[in-house]
């Protein structure tokens, strides 16, 4: 009688590997557990029409750097926002074009302002608050727009499998340092075409003392 020596290998591995598995002796893949952190300072996103009326009939925004979501970037034109009593001169307009304006500025931001704008996710801005933008050829005043961005964390599937979280679920992420603590309420935002990063604005950065690009912990 002769042997297969392949299909017998093959079968010993087999059954070596769910001997391993029943005692739990192989190796798991690790979770993953830390993610990177950017500081986003207060800037604006722009429908078609109100470029037309801040810069002028036809206009096209132009493109100064990439950040950190694919396909997105950093616009070299600024404008002023205005509320009831103040404004904010030279706030970044980010690209690619929206299809309703959106202001996001942080708390401070709201006091000087005179604002009091809600919390939410980016796009939701159903009752939030009114603001002015004020460009070189024009103005446009919003009669909502304005948002104090939730903390998030943007991941891809994958990602998120690795991490154990879902799209949109909260999560708290432990802050070391110096003003060590930890931020809650933040959100998972998944997508296939996210790159893993975690968005804070400059209070929390502030308050957390983060300048940016440090790994920081998620506690599902």
């Amino acid at each position: 009688m002769s042997i297969n020596h392949q299909e017998l290998l093959s079968e010993i591995t087999r059954s070596v590997v769910e001997e391993l598995k029943k005692h739990n002796l192989l190796d798991q893949p690790q979770q993953k557990e830390y993610v990177p952190v950017s500081v986003s300072a207060r800037h604006v996103h722009l429908q078609q029409e109100h470029v037309n009326q801040l810069f002028g009939e036809g206009y096209t925004l132009t493109k100064l750097k990439e950040i950190s979501q694919p396909g997105q970037f950093a616009c070299n034109e600024q404008v002023t926002i205005e509320g009831p009593k103040g404004k904010i001169e030279k706030v970044r307009i980010l690209g690619p074009l929206r299809s309703q304006t959106q202001v996001e500025i942080a708390r401070t931001d709201a006091r000087k302002l005179g604002l009091n704008p809600p919390v939410r996710n980016s796009g939701n801005l159903a009752g939030s608050s009114p603001i002015s933008i004020i460009g070189p050829k024009g103005k446009v005043v919003l009669q909502e727009g304005c948002i104090i961005a939730d903390r998030h964390i943007h991941m891809t599937p994958t990602d998120a499998a690795q991490f154990g979280v879902r799209d949109k679920q909260k999560v708290s992420v432990l802050v070391d340092g110096e003003k060590a603590g930890i931020m809650g309420q933040v959100t998972i935002r998944v997508r296939e075409n996210y790159a893993l990063d975690m968005h804070i604005d400059t209070d929390d950065a502030n308050a957390f003392g983060l300048a940016g690009n440090e790994l920081l912990k998620i506690i599902p």
